[in-house]
């Protein structure tokens, strides 16, 4: 899946072009959808920005091999971002899951 692939994803779910993150919280890594969006006028991005992080975070997602998991649970939760409150998915990189944890996102 391509960064672009991804916001349409997102865009097709919720209709904005949601802000996405990976957090790293007591060993474990998540996908945020976070409550930004490209539209507002206060987004720190530009859209050339927008889209270049989000091939860095569809590579990573690719490169984990989450991309399956990310896509059906953003297709299934009644979750929205809100203020304040983002879709938290869960990634369980197996035995993996330590090599990628050395590393900032």
């Amino acid at each position: 899946m391509t960064g672009q692939e991804l916001h349409q994803l997102i865009i097709n779910k919720w209709g904005r072009s949601y802000d996405i993150q990976l957090r790293r919280t007591k060993g474990k890594i998540f996908v945020l959808i976070m409550w930004k969006y490209l539209e507002q006028a206060s987004f720190p991005l530009s859209e050339t920005e927008y889209f270049a992080h989000f091939d860095r975070v569809a590579s990573y997602l690719n490169g984990w091999n989450t991309i399956d998991r990310v896509q059906s649970y953003i297709e299934q939760t009644r979750e929205r971002p809100r203020l304040g409150k983002a879709v938290s998915i869960p990634l369980d990189l197996g035995e993996r899951a330590s090599e990628w944890l050395l590393e900032e996102f």
